[in-house]
Protein backbone atom coordinates (compact mmCIF):
# COMPACT_ATOMS: atom_id res chain seq x y z
CA UNK A 1 0.00 0.00 0.00
CA UNK A 2 3.01 2.71 0.95
CA UNK A 3 5.38 0.96 -1.17
CA UNK A 4 6.47 3.64 -3.24
CA UNK A 5 7.36 1.41 -6.29
CA UNK A 6 3.86 1.03 -6.78
CA UNK A 7 2.86 5.11 -6.48
CA UNK A 8 5.23 4.74 -10.04
CA UNK A 9 3.40 6.62 -12.71
CA UNK A 10 4.17 3.98 -15.74
CA UNK A 11 3.97 6.33 -18.70
CA UNK A 12 1.46 6.03 -21.33
CA UNK A 13 2.26 4.02 -24.20
CA UNK A 14 0.03 1.20 -24.86
CA UNK A 15 -2.45 1.56 -27.99
CA UNK A 16 -5.55 1.06 -25.80
CA UNK A 17 -5.33 4.27 -23.89
CA UNK A 18 -5.69 6.03 -27.89
CA UNK A 19 -9.33 5.59 -27.11
CA UNK A 20 -9.40 8.21 -25.04
CA UNK A 21 -8.45 11.40 -26.97
CA UNK A 22 -11.35 11.53 -28.54
CA UNK A 23 -14.57 12.94 -26.76
CA UNK A 24 -17.45 11.15 -25.91
CA UNK A 25 -15.89 8.76 -23.21
CA UNK A 26 -17.72 9.62 -20.82
CA UNK A 27 -14.82 10.31 -18.10
CA UNK A 28 -16.23 13.60 -16.44
CA UNK A 29 -18.98 15.20 -15.21
CA UNK A 30 -20.12 17.40 -18.50
CA UNK A 31 -21.04 20.79 -17.05
CA UNK A 32 -20.11 24.00 -18.97
CA UNK A 33 -18.07 26.23 -17.09
CA UNK A 34 -19.97 29.58 -16.01
CA UNK A 35 -16.38 31.44 -17.22
CA UNK A 36 -14.38 29.95 -19.89
CA UNK A 37 -11.06 29.43 -19.49
CA UNK A 38 -7.39 29.50 -21.51
CA UNK A 39 -5.87 26.38 -20.06
CA UNK A 40 -1.69 24.85 -20.78
CA UNK A 41 -1.77 21.39 -19.42
CA UNK A 42 1.80 20.12 -19.02
CA UNK A 43 1.27 16.56 -20.00
CA UNK A 44 -1.65 16.05 -21.89
CA UNK A 45 -2.10 12.56 -22.61
CA UNK A 46 -0.68 9.54 -20.54
CA UNK A 47 -4.02 7.96 -18.26
CA UNK A 48 -5.31 11.47 -16.45
CA UNK A 49 -4.21 13.68 -19.19
CA UNK A 50 -6.93 12.69 -21.62
CA UNK A 51 -9.59 12.73 -19.12
CA UNK A 52 -8.48 16.23 -18.18
CA UNK A 53 -8.45 17.59 -21.88
CA UNK A 54 -11.92 16.03 -22.76
CA UNK A 55 -13.17 17.10 -19.97
CA UNK A 56 -12.00 20.82 -20.19
CA UNK A 57 -13.43 21.03 -23.79
CA UNK A 58 -16.82 19.47 -22.67
CA UNK A 59 -17.39 22.76 -20.57
CA UNK A 60 -16.04 24.82 -22.98
CA UNK A 61 -12.31 26.15 -22.00
CA UNK A 62 -9.72 26.44 -24.99
CA UNK A 63 -6.83 23.93 -24.10
CA UNK A 64 -3.08 23.92 -24.98
CA UNK A 65 -0.86 21.01 -24.27
CA UNK A 66 3.09 20.52 -23.81
CA UNK A 67 4.55 17.43 -24.15
CA UNK A 68 7.28 15.78 -25.92
CA UNK A 69 4.98 14.54 -29.16
CA UNK A 70 4.80 11.18 -28.98
CA UNK A 71 1.36 11.36 -29.85
CA UNK A 72 1.58 14.45 -31.69
CA UNK A 73 -2.11 15.40 -33.59
CA UNK A 74 -3.67 13.04 -31.20
CA UNK A 75 -6.45 15.62 -30.60
CA UNK A 76 -7.10 16.75 -33.88
CA UNK A 77 -7.66 20.60 -34.24
CA UNK A 78 -9.16 21.06 -31.02
CA UNK A 79 -6.56 21.14 -29.04
CA UNK A 80 -2.74 23.76 -29.41
CA UNK A 81 -0.02 21.46 -28.83
CA UNK A 82 3.72 23.07 -27.88
CA UNK A 83 6.62 20.37 -28.86
CA UNK A 84 9.20 20.39 -25.60
CA UNK A 85 10.71 19.01 -23.17
CA UNK A 86 10.32 19.25 -19.05
CA UNK A 87 14.51 19.07 -18.80
CA UNK A 88 15.89 21.85 -19.75
CA UNK A 89 18.97 20.73 -20.58
CA UNK A 90 17.18 18.33 -23.62
CA UNK A 91 16.87 19.28 -27.14
CA UNK A 92 14.65 22.98 -26.92
CA UNK A 93 13.52 22.06 -23.54
CA UNK A 94 11.04 24.62 -22.22
CA UNK A 95 12.16 27.39 -24.97
CA UNK A 96 8.44 26.98 -26.22
CA UNK A 97 6.86 28.06 -23.02
CA UNK A 98 9.24 31.28 -23.22
CA UNK A 99 8.01 34.39 -23.64
CA UNK A 100 5.07 36.56 -22.19
CA UNK A 101 2.24 34.73 -23.29
CA UNK A 102 -0.29 33.93 -20.24
CA UNK A 103 -2.90 31.05 -19.36
CA UNK A 104 -5.79 31.29 -17.10
CA UNK A 105 -4.76 27.89 -15.87
CA UNK A 106 -1.65 25.85 -15.92
CA UNK A 107 -2.11 22.45 -14.85
CA UNK A 108 1.39 20.29 -14.12
CA UNK A 109 0.66 16.38 -14.55
CA UNK A 110 4.20 15.66 -15.66
CA UNK A 111 6.66 16.83 -13.44
CA UNK A 112 8.62 14.01 -11.29
CA UNK A 113 12.49 15.69 -10.95
CA UNK A 114 12.54 18.56 -9.41
CA UNK A 115 15.26 20.39 -11.24
CA UNK A 116 12.54 19.95 -14.32
CA UNK A 117 9.48 21.00 -12.12
CA UNK A 118 11.82 24.30 -10.60
CA UNK A 119 12.50 25.28 -14.08
CA UNK A 120 9.13 25.51 -15.40
CA UNK A 121 7.59 26.81 -12.19
CA UNK A 122 10.39 29.82 -12.34
CA UNK A 123 9.36 30.34 -16.08
CA UNK A 124 5.48 30.38 -15.79
CA UNK A 125 5.55 31.81 -12.66
CA UNK A 126 3.30 35.18 -12.71
CA UNK A 127 1.44 33.94 -16.37
CA UNK A 128 -1.42 32.34 -14.90
CA UNK A 129 -3.86 33.07 -11.89
CA UNK A 130 -4.13 29.43 -10.91
CA UNK A 131 -1.02 27.02 -11.40
CA UNK A 132 -2.25 23.33 -10.18
CA UNK A 133 0.00 20.54 -9.33
CA UNK A 134 -0.37 16.95 -9.34
CA UNK A 135 1.40 15.32 -6.36
CA UNK A 136 0.57 12.08 -5.07
CA UNK A 137 0.09 10.67 -1.56
CA UNK A 138 3.63 9.09 -2.10
CA UNK A 139 5.11 12.38 -0.48
CA UNK A 140 4.49 11.45 2.91
CA UNK A 141 6.83 10.43 5.23
CA UNK A 142 6.11 6.57 5.66
CA UNK A 143 8.68 6.77 8.06
CA UNK A 144 6.99 8.96 10.43
CA UNK A 145 4.76 7.71 13.29
CA UNK A 146 2.30 8.92 11.64
CA UNK A 147 -1.29 6.72 10.64
CA UNK A 148 -3.97 8.95 9.17
CA UNK A 149 -1.85 11.36 6.56
CA UNK A 150 -3.32 15.25 6.59
CA UNK A 151 -2.19 17.58 3.81
CA UNK A 152 -0.16 19.11 6.88
CA UNK A 153 1.82 15.63 7.21
CA UNK A 154 5.16 14.76 7.33
CA UNK A 155 6.88 14.86 3.72
CA UNK A 156 9.40 12.58 2.59
CA UNK A 157 13.29 14.00 2.88
CA UNK A 158 15.41 13.48 -0.48
CA UNK A 159 18.38 13.22 0.91
CA UNK A 160 20.71 13.40 -1.86
CA UNK A 161 19.34 16.67 -4.33
CA UNK A 162 21.60 15.22 -6.80
CA UNK A 163 19.14 12.13 -7.44
CA UNK A 164 17.51 12.53 -10.38
CA UNK A 165 16.56 8.53 -11.37
CA UNK A 166 12.63 7.76 -10.67
CA UNK A 167 12.52 4.42 -9.08
CA UNK A 168 10.62 2.39 -6.58
CA UNK A 169 12.58 3.86 -3.44
CA UNK A 170 13.39 7.51 -5.05
CA UNK A 171 9.54 8.09 -6.63
CA UNK A 172 8.08 9.05 -3.53
CA UNK A 173 10.98 11.50 -1.92
CA UNK A 174 11.45 13.09 -5.55
CA UNK A 175 7.67 14.03 -5.61
CA UNK A 176 7.81 15.28 -2.10
CA UNK A 177 10.78 17.85 -3.43
CA UNK A 178 8.70 18.62 -6.49
CA UNK A 179 5.38 19.22 -4.20
CA UNK A 180 7.56 21.66 -1.99
CA UNK A 181 9.66 23.53 -4.99
CA UNK A 182 6.10 24.64 -6.95
CA UNK A 183 4.42 25.70 -3.42
CA UNK A 184 7.82 27.99 -2.35
CA UNK A 185 8.19 29.06 -6.18
CA UNK A 186 4.53 29.72 -6.83
CA UNK A 187 3.12 30.73 -3.26
CA UNK A 188 -0.23 31.05 -3.14
CA UNK A 189 -1.20 30.54 -6.52
CA UNK A 190 -0.35 27.10 -6.61
CA UNK A 191 -2.90 24.09 -5.82
CA UNK A 192 -1.38 21.30 -5.26
CA UNK A 193 -3.36 17.63 -5.31
CA UNK A 194 -2.31 14.40 -3.96
CA UNK A 195 -4.17 11.71 -5.63
CA UNK A 196 -3.97 7.97 -4.09
CA UNK A 197 -3.82 5.28 -6.45
CA UNK A 198 -5.46 6.76 -9.75
CA UNK A 199 -7.94 4.03 -10.93
CA UNK A 200 -10.70 3.70 -13.45
CA UNK A 201 -11.36 3.71 -17.29
CA UNK A 202 -8.15 4.41 -19.55
CA UNK A 203 -5.78 3.12 -17.14
CA UNK A 204 -2.57 2.68 -18.82
CA UNK A 205 -1.08 1.09 -15.60
CA UNK A 206 -3.05 -1.43 -16.01
CA UNK A 207 -2.95 -2.23 -11.97
CA UNK A 208 -6.23 -1.85 -10.74
CA UNK A 209 -7.26 -3.54 -14.20
CA UNK A 210 -5.78 -6.76 -12.68
CA UNK A 211 -7.72 -7.11 -9.83
CA UNK A 212 -11.00 -6.17 -11.83
CA UNK A 213 -10.34 -9.04 -14.54
CA UNK A 214 -8.87 -11.32 -12.76
CA UNK A 215 -11.87 -11.42 -10.18
CA UNK A 216 -14.24 -11.37 -13.02
CA UNK A 217 -12.75 -14.17 -14.34
CA UNK A 218 -13.63 -16.31 -10.98
CA UNK A 219 -12.41 -19.39 -9.80
CA UNK A 220 -9.12 -20.03 -7.39
CA UNK A 221 -7.88 -16.65 -7.24
CA UNK A 222 -4.72 -15.28 -5.52
CA UNK A 223 -4.44 -12.67 -3.11
CA UNK A 224 -1.61 -10.63 -1.71
CA UNK A 225 0.44 -11.09 1.43
CA UNK A 226 0.24 -8.63 4.31
CA UNK A 227 -4.16 -8.61 3.46
CA UNK A 228 -4.68 -6.59 6.21
CA UNK A 229 -2.35 -3.42 5.07
CA UNK A 230 -4.56 -0.50 3.65
CA UNK A 231 -5.33 0.77 0.19
CA UNK A 232 -7.06 3.57 -1.33
CA UNK A 233 -7.87 4.57 -4.83
CA UNK A 234 -9.71 7.42 -6.57
CA UNK A 235 -11.49 7.15 -9.50
CA UNK A 236 -9.77 9.63 -12.42
CA UNK A 237 -13.31 11.09 -13.37
CA UNK A 238 -13.96 12.66 -9.44
CA UNK A 239 -10.06 13.38 -9.86
CA UNK A 240 -11.02 15.07 -12.74
CA UNK A 241 -14.16 16.82 -11.86
CA UNK A 242 -12.04 18.23 -8.65
CA UNK A 243 -9.04 19.44 -10.50
CA UNK A 244 -11.45 22.07 -12.36
CA UNK A 245 -13.44 22.85 -9.25
CA UNK A 246 -10.30 23.94 -7.68
CA UNK A 247 -9.54 25.72 -10.88
CA UNK A 248 -12.99 27.10 -12.03
CA UNK A 249 -13.28 27.94 -8.15
CA UNK A 250 -9.46 29.56 -7.70
CA UNK A 251 -9.56 26.89 -4.71
CA UNK A 252 -6.24 27.44 -3.44
CA UNK A 253 -4.10 24.54 -1.21
CA UNK A 254 -3.16 21.32 -0.62
CA UNK A 255 -5.58 18.46 -0.76
CA UNK A 256 -5.24 14.57 -0.15
CA UNK A 257 -7.55 13.44 -3.52
CA UNK A 258 -8.46 9.87 -1.81
CA UNK A 259 -11.30 7.39 -1.83
CA UNK A 260 -12.22 5.54 0.59
CA UNK A 261 -9.51 3.46 2.60
CA UNK A 262 -9.75 -0.72 2.57
CA UNK A 263 -7.81 -3.29 3.82
CA UNK A 264 -6.38 -5.51 0.76
CA UNK A 265 -8.64 -8.23 1.34
CA UNK A 266 -11.62 -5.55 1.65
CA UNK A 267 -10.72 -4.12 -0.99
CA UNK A 268 -10.26 -7.51 -3.21
CA UNK A 269 -14.42 -8.43 -1.19
CA UNK A 270 -15.17 -4.81 -2.86
CA UNK A 271 -14.32 -5.79 -6.62
CA UNK A 272 -15.99 -9.45 -5.68
CA UNK A 273 -19.16 -7.99 -4.77
CA UNK A 274 -19.93 -6.81 -8.61
CA UNK A 275 -19.67 -10.39 -10.12
CA UNK A 276 -21.66 -13.42 -9.87
CA UNK A 277 -19.04 -15.67 -10.74
CA UNK A 278 -17.49 -17.88 -7.76
CA UNK A 279 -14.54 -16.92 -6.65
CA UNK A 280 -12.27 -18.26 -3.81
CA UNK A 281 -9.18 -15.99 -2.49
CA UNK A 282 -5.87 -17.55 -1.25
CA UNK A 283 -3.75 -15.45 0.32
CA UNK A 284 0.31 -15.42 -0.97
CA UNK A 285 3.18 -15.39 1.25
CA UNK A 286 5.96 -12.91 1.00
CA UNK A 287 8.02 -15.79 0.82
CA UNK A 288 6.36 -17.13 -1.69
CA UNK A 289 6.00 -13.66 -3.71
CA UNK A 290 9.84 -13.20 -3.73
CA UNK A 291 10.61 -17.26 -4.79
CA UNK A 292 8.08 -17.20 -7.45
CA UNK A 293 8.77 -13.66 -8.42
CA UNK A 294 4.97 -12.83 -8.51
CA UNK A 295 3.90 -9.34 -9.63
CA UNK A 296 0.98 -7.89 -6.97
CA UNK A 297 -0.34 -4.75 -8.74
CA UNK A 298 -1.19 -2.14 -6.55
CA UNK A 299 -0.47 -4.97 -3.18
CA UNK A 300 3.33 -5.33 -3.39
CA UNK A 301 5.74 -5.35 -0.61
CA UNK A 302 3.97 -3.52 2.83
CA UNK A 303 4.81 -1.87 5.83
CA UNK A 304 4.56 -3.16 8.90
CA UNK A 305 1.52 -1.09 9.37
CA UNK A 306 -1.50 0.36 7.71
CA UNK A 307 -1.86 4.18 6.93
CA UNK A 308 -4.64 6.30 5.36
CA UNK A 309 -4.88 9.39 3.73
CA UNK A 310 -7.63 11.96 5.01
CA UNK A 311 -9.15 13.31 2.54
CA UNK A 312 -11.63 15.88 4.90
CA UNK A 313 -10.35 18.84 3.13
CA UNK A 314 -10.98 17.89 -0.30
CA UNK A 315 -14.42 16.92 0.73
CA UNK A 316 -14.93 20.13 2.57
CA UNK A 317 -13.57 22.00 -1.30
CA UNK A 318 -16.36 19.91 -3.23
CA UNK A 319 -14.77 16.86 -3.57
CA UNK A 320 -16.86 13.51 -4.48
CA UNK A 321 -15.45 10.22 -4.35
CA UNK A 322 -18.03 7.43 -5.99
CA UNK A 323 -18.40 4.09 -4.49
CA UNK A 324 -15.45 2.01 -5.81
CA UNK A 325 -18.36 -0.56 -7.43
CA UNK A 326 -18.94 2.11 -9.80
CA UNK A 327 -15.80 2.23 -10.93
CA UNK A 328 -15.19 -1.57 -11.32
CA UNK A 329 -18.40 -1.95 -13.24
CA UNK A 330 -17.10 1.04 -15.86
CA UNK A 331 -13.61 -0.36 -15.67
CA UNK A 332 -14.42 -3.94 -16.39
CA UNK A 333 -16.68 -2.82 -19.20
CA UNK A 334 -13.95 -0.20 -20.90
CA UNK A 335 -10.86 -3.14 -20.76
CA UNK A 336 -13.76 -5.35 -22.28
CA UNK A 337 -13.70 -2.80 -25.12
CA UNK A 338 -10.29 -2.87 -25.82
CA UNK A 339 -8.43 -4.22 -29.15
CA UNK A 340 -7.51 -7.95 -28.26
CA UNK A 341 -4.18 -6.74 -28.85
CA UNK A 342 -3.56 -4.00 -25.99
CA UNK A 343 -5.85 -7.01 -23.72
CA UNK A 344 -3.67 -9.55 -24.86
CA UNK A 345 -0.43 -7.49 -23.44
CA UNK A 346 -1.48 -6.01 -20.08
CA UNK A 347 1.15 -4.57 -18.33
CA UNK A 348 2.92 -5.93 -15.27
CA UNK A 349 -0.09 -8.92 -14.56
CA UNK A 350 0.61 -12.31 -13.09
CA UNK A 351 0.15 -15.30 -16.02
CA UNK A 352 -2.09 -18.06 -15.43
CA UNK A 353 0.61 -19.85 -15.22
CA UNK A 354 2.22 -18.39 -12.39
CA UNK A 355 -0.93 -17.95 -10.15
CA UNK A 356 -1.43 -21.64 -11.09
CA UNK A 357 2.05 -22.46 -9.54
CA UNK A 358 1.73 -20.66 -6.49
CA UNK A 359 -2.36 -21.61 -6.02
CA UNK A 360 -0.38 -25.18 -5.93
CA UNK A 361 2.27 -24.63 -3.82
CA UNK A 362 -0.28 -23.12 -1.07
CA UNK A 363 -2.51 -26.55 -1.38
Amino acid sequence: MTDRRDFIRIAAGTAGALGLYTSGLGATTRRPASTPLDILILGGTGFIGPHQVNGALDRGHTVTIFNRGRRSGAYGDRVEELIGNRDPRVDDGLSVLEGDREWDVIIDNSGYVPRHVRASAELLKGRCRRYLYISTVAVYDFDSAVVDFSESGPLAPLADKSVEEVTGATYGPLKAECDRIVRDVLGDAVTVVRPTYILGPGDTTDRFTYWVERIHRGGKVLGPSHRELSVSGVDVRDLTDFVFRAVEKDIRGSFNAAGPTYSREGMLWAIRGTTSEPVHFHWATPELIEELGLSMPMMGGGRDRPVSFNNEASIAAGAVYRPIADTVVDTHAWWGEQPEERRANPRGWMSPEQEETALARLG
